[in-house]
């Protein structure tokens, strides 16, 4: 076996392992005092915490590089700054409110980074098992299959444009001005389910506000290798190290991508 099949299924194998230990034995068991507050709007539950617990654990074992987790991260911001050199980046259970109300999606993200970019990432849906992988200029893959996005092919594009983080006057501005273009539908409040659907022909462009690390490194590598395009609104790429940076926008094609762009640069202030 070569050196980058052990890698993989290492990594398949820790995937399998935090989700069978840490994640479902939570699902649709949520005791009260295993859900937290957390934000505005979010909440963290035991099994994001063991989860990443074991990933942090699992991951140094792999390959020795600091990693940046979504609940490290949050109790102590100091762990961003390792975003700017070679690091582990994850989400250990994307879609935690799915989660804490019993419902799909959800699932687990993970990328490798150096120097502020992403190079390679897993999008891992815990209750499928599906793994959608991607190393830069390499291609992405679906179980082992390498894929070409697709757009939905559909007359009026589907857009799903993630609203929660953005401010009022804005969201308003950006519904009306796309909404006579579009057929705008509801984001999935996973981005581990999210990416695939713009490559899979699900979904054609999506808009983020919030654009951190472990939402997004993985899924804008895998969606970019797969041929679609993911890109800050003035067309320059997403960085892991620019993290308080809003705005990002992903779709199916580079054509899908830059009519989104220029509808939305067409807004008023």
């Amino acid at each position: 076996m070569s050196d980058i099949a052990a890698f993989h299924q290492a990594m398949h194998a820790l995937l399998q392992q935090v989700s069978q230990k840490a994640i479902l034995p939570y699902y649709q068991s949520l005791a009260e005092h295993h859900v937290s507050p957390k934000e505005a709007g979010d909440v963290v539950t035991i099994a994001d915490h063991l989860a990443e617990e074991m990933l942090a654990e699992g991951l140094t074992k792999i390959a020795d590089l600091p990693v940046v987790g979504e609940e490290a991260a949050y109790a102590d911001e100091s762990v961003f700054d390792r975003l700017t050199g070679d690091c582990w980046i994850v989400d250990p259970l994307d879609g935690t409110r799915n989660f804490a109300r019993g419902a799909p999606p959800f699932g687990i993200l993970i990328a490798m980074a150096q120097g502020g970019e992403a190079h390679t990432g897993w999008i891992y849906d815990v209750l499928t098992g599906r793994l959608c992988i991607a190393h830069r200029g390499k291609g992405a893959f679906v179980d082992g299959k390498k894929i070409a996005a697709r757009p939905t092919g559909q007359a009026r594009p589907v857009a799903a444009v993630s609203l929660l983080f953005m401010d009022m006057a804005k969201r308003d501005g950006v519904l009306a001005g796309i909404g006579d273009h579009y057929r705008l539908v509801d984001v999935p409040w996973c981005a581990a389910e999210q990416y695939p659907r713009l490559a899979l022909g699900v979904n054609d462009v999506s808009l983020f506000e919030r654009t951190l690390p472990w939402d997004h490194a993985a899924g804008a590598l895998w969606l970019n290798e797969a041929g679609g395009r993911c890109a800050r609104l003035d067309g320059s790429a997403y960085r892991v190290d620019d993290w308080q940076r809003k705005g990002l926008l992903g779709a199916a094609s580079p054509q899908l991508w830059d009519e989104m762009a220029q509808r939305l640069a067409e807004l008023p202030d």
